[in-house]
């Protein structure tokens, strides 16, 4: 397995040879690179901080990327286990330099990362990222002397803070859901969800809690993608117990899924849509999400008297269009919600803070909530990449053959036809082509996935 070197950090699996996979080697190589660059960035003292999620090779790999940056003289910040949004605030609230998020997302225990950040919390740049890999290929590092190493400081509160956060902003109506008297049940994936979407709940007044799977020891319990095929267990415990509704994280907890009364999988895409439903009427502006997500939020919009627009898949670039276009909410159709007046990072604690807020006002369920949006199906495929296999060309191909269509080429390459569409891309995060597709119904989303990893995989023979 060759290391993935993206926009979206540094991953691989754990074990084998250096180059590739993320062997301890490797995780000092990119960590090394990464304290340079940061050093260079700014004079005096580097601070930077550090967490990670709960996944066994985690504290390896803390370790080894943690004592590397105190051997250049950096000092750390140590959150220990936390989550990803936590480690992008709390750079801004300890005035460091950068931070380093040790996860591998929504990837399977074997896998594990370096996830970069500069001074204001956000994930560097393309460019600063492609600076780094160099500075890791050379390995033109200059470590400090005894005198001038770093020091490592613990930090217990950075989730509480976090939280503190979340329940200051205005439209988090912690009064309205007390009254409700919301059940709630939560799958944490055995992560560090598990510690930080208990808290967030009890300090919104929910005490009505049914917790599945979490315990953070990172020994997940299915496959840690939040989608409805890997969600069984806590759509029956919903049912079950008579929940209001069902909250399911990432390991690293910056998706978030939801499950309806009637444990139904609510829709990953639609988290973000029910975020802007309920925020736009509060607050209006422009909104955000990729290339790669569903419709549904430009037609929520534009029923609010607000724009949308699309940006190339990845946080990074969804940040930046965000900003561009001055908006007051973003994210992606992954479950990833993007509040700017709390910060530029993907964040499922104030995602659920806007999801109950909205449930206890609306009067509504989740299923009824649901039922008001535009109804849009979306299948998600993939094809493997074979060594050698030339992904633009085959994309070339593509484009060309539908160019009568609107096509895009931001990212890969999505076909617009009026009814339905298609996105073609290479991921950040898997050595695969991403097939995703949008249809009025859940049949032809899948025939029409079916028809372009069947023409892909004609074009790659």
């Amino acid at each position: 397995m060759t290391l993935i070197k993206s926009i979206s950090g540094i991953r691989g699996t754990i074990g084998g040879k250096p180059d590739d996979n993320l062997t301890p080697l490797d995780a000092v190589k990119f960590a090394a690179a990464y304290g340079t660059w940061i050093q260079a960035q700014h004079n005096g003292k580097v601070k930077v901080v550090i967490g990670r999620d709960a996944r066994p090779s985690g504290d390896m790999i803390q370790s080894l990327v943690q004592n590397t940056l105190v051997g250049l003289g950096i000092d750390i910040i140590d959150l220990g286990l936390s989550t990803t949004p936590t480690v992008e605030m709390a750079v801004v609230f300890e005035k460091a330099q950068g931070g380093i998020i040790l996860t591998a997302s929504h990837n399977p225990v074997q896998w594990n990362a370096l996830k970069l950040l500069n001074e204001k919390g956000e994930f560097i740049s393309g460019d600063d990222g492609a600076e780094i890999l160099k500075m890791a290929e050379a390995e033109d590092f200059n470590f400090a002397e005894v005198e001038a190493l770093g020091v490592v400081t613990q930090n217990e509160d950075a989730i509480e803070k976090h939280v503190d956060a979340i329940l200051a902003l205005p439209y988090v109506n912690v009064d309205a859901i007390k009254a409700a008297n919301l059940s709630v049940a939560i799958d944490a994936v055995n992560s560090t969800g598990g510690i930080a979407i208990p808290y967030l709940l009890k300090r919104l007044g929910v005490s009505n809690t049914h917790e599945l799977y979490c315990e953070p020891h990172g020994r997940f319990p299915h496959n840690p993608e939040p989608l409805e095929q890997h969600l069984g267990d806590i759509m029956n415990l919903v049912k079950e117990k008579g929940c209001d509704v069902g909250l399911v994280v990432d390991p690293d907890v910056d998706r978030l899924a939801l499950i309806s009364e009637d444990g139904k999988m609510f829709g990953e895409e639609y988290t973000l849509v029910l975020c802007a439903d309920y925020l736009l009427p509060i607050k209006p502006g422009p909104v955000v999400s990729n290339l790669s997500s569903s419709r549904a939020l430009a037609d929520l919009a534009a029923r609010h008297g607000s724009s949308y627009s699309a940006s190339a898949v990845g946080e990074v670039n969804v940040v930046n269009k965000m900003k561009e276009v001055n908006a007051v909410l973003g994210g992606e159709g992954n479950g990833g919600v993007i509040l700017p007046e709390l910060h530029y990072g993907r964040d499922s604690l104030v995602g659920v803070a806007l999801v109950l807020s909205h449930l206890a006002t609306s009067g509504k369920t989740m299923s009824e909530l649901r039922a008001s949006y535009p109804e849009y199906y979306m299948a998600k495929n993939k094809i493997t990449l074979e060594a050698g296999m030339d992904v633009d060309a085959l994309l070339e191909v593509v484009r060309k053959k539908y160019a009568h269509e609107k096509v895009s080429t931001i990212d890969g390459v999505k076909i617009d036809f009026e009814n339905e569409w298609v996105h073609l891309r290479k991921s950040n995060t898997e050595p695969i082509i991403r097939v995703y597709t949008e249809a009025k119904t859940a049949d032809r989303a899948f025939e029409l996935g079916e028809q372009f990893v069947q023409e892909l995989s004609a074009l790659a023979q």
